[in-house]
């Protein structure tokens, strides 16, 4: 068995931990309800509080729209996987692939705050803080929870190469399974 498994081993368990937590659904629900304010607030009133900008300020609201709206659609995108490891639509393992990590945040506009409307400002204040705890769920799951668990915790490595080794062996449930 090579030790490149173990990592890999401790990154799928790690993200079917996560995707059954409570602190999944909590970030879930938060994301999906940020998701559809986002969407009716730039239907509704984020149109109207637009067209009511000079036109320098409404290519401001025009560009800052945009980026909430990306920002959301990346949150979303992840918590989706997540969410299909959860209801075993997608195996732990694919969801470890690096096409779904999350993507770095951009630097945000200088001084908006000053000339866009309340609502878009709480709306992009709100993504962004969300947006950075998912990026340190992220990193956590997908970088250092390799590294730490191989580093600081040497027993967890030592059981996913046990785990390893049983599975490997033929073993019809694998280590701590009540079929082995």
């Amino acid at each position: 068995m090579s030790d490149s498994t173990a990592p890999a081993n401790i990154r799928v368990s790690i993200v079917r931990d996560f995707a059954s937590s409570d602190l999944f659904d909590r970030t879930f629900k938060e994301g999906m309800a940020l998701v559809e304010e986002t969407a009716a607030y730039l239907d509704g009133d984020g149109r109207r509080d637009s067209r009511l900008l000079p036109r320098e300020d409404a290519l401001l609201y025009a560009g800052e729209s945009m980026r909430l709206t990306t920002r959301l659609m990346q949150i979303a995108s992840w918590l989706l996987v997540q969410r299909a490891v959860r209801e075993g639509d997608m195996p732990a393992q694919d969801a470890c692939d690096e096409k779904y990590r999350i993507a770095a945040l951009k630097a945000e506009a200088a001084d908006a705050a000053a000339t866009l409307p309340g609502g878009l400002l709480s709306l992009l204040d709100r993504s962004n803080r969300l947006y950075e705890r998912i990026s340190h769920m992220d990193k956590r799951m997908f970088v250092d929870g390799e590294t730490e668990e191989l580093e600081i915790n040497p027993v967890m490595n030592q059981m996913a190469m046990l785990q390893n080794a049983f599975s490997a062996g033929g073993l019809a449930g694998g280590f701590g399974s009540p079929e082995a």
